[in-house]
This record gives structure tokens, sequence and C-alpha cells, in this order.
């Protein structure tokens, strides 16, 4: 797992847009990177709209979702929940492996490869400031945004 005071991989990853993005699109300011599993599952859903909704504290600073699902489903997603940040589409779990959030899951005994639900807040450079492992998505926008504060 990325610890804090690495530097955030870069990537060229697609939007829900189909436009190509790069870590230097988000150079220049503080940015949040989260990772979570699944579009429009309930935890998901719940963590993507409280940063919907939070955005407007977060004075500029960008906020990025970042999962497997590809760029039709993230573009249905943000639509669905008017979600006007930038998700970007990991099909090959490229920059999750990167990071270390691509792991084994366990759930009714079976094992699997999924996303670990983590959050890495980036300075202007793209050093990671702080990390949360293993989010729960009640309340971690208002987490992340105390991070932000002076």
């Amino acid at each position: 797992m990325l610890q804090k005071g690495q530097p955030f991989p870069d990537f060229h990853l697609p939007d829900q847009d189909g436009k190509v993005r790069t870590l230097s699109d988000f150079a220049g300011s503080p940015v949040v990177f989260y990772f979570y599993p699944k579009d429009d599952t309930s935890g998901c859903t719940a963590e993507a709209c409280a940063f919907q909704d939070t955005i407007p504290k977060f004075k500029g600073v960008p906020v990025v979702g970042v999962s497997p699902d590809g760029v039709k489903s993230h573009r249905k997603f943000a639509d669905k929940y008017g979600l006007k940040f930038t998700l970007l589409a990991d099909t090959e779990k490229q920059l999750c492996e990167a990071v270390g959030v691509w792991v084994e899951k366990s759930m009714y005994g079976k094992k699997y490869m999924g996303v670990e639900r983590t959050t890495f807040l980036l300075d202007a450079g793209g050093a990671v400031m702080t990390v949360w492992n293993k989010v729960k998505p009640a309340g971690h926008a208002e987490e992340v945004l105390a991070a932000l504060a002076p």
C-alpha cells in the first residue's frame, strides 16, 4: 500500500467522458483520489454522493473517484446521482494495483480479488499526504475535508 510521503504513480486512464487523464492534469494543488469497488452499489453511492455534497467546501481541491468499472458505467453513475467530479475507469486495475488497493477479499467464505475502499490525499507535487484505509463511507468526506483544513 502506498504510504505517506511516497509519490503517487502516474497513470493514463479514461474518465466518465472517455477523455484520457493523467496525474499531471491534477498537479499544482492538493487532490483527493478515492478508490471504490463498484458504481451504483449502496456503499459506493453513499460515498460518492457525500463527496458531491461536500465538494463546495473543498475550495477547488479536485476529488477523483477510481474504480475498475468502465467509462459507460461511470457516465451512467455520474448522471444518475449528479456527480460533477472526475471518475476514472481503471478497467485493467493498473492504478489500483500500483497503489496497493487491489487485494484479496473474503465474503461468505469465498475469496476474490477486489478494491479495498481507500482514499489518498496528495499535495500539490503529487506526494501522498494522508491515507485512509478500509474506509467506511459514512462521514468519510467530512474526514477528508478536515484533513484539508489549515
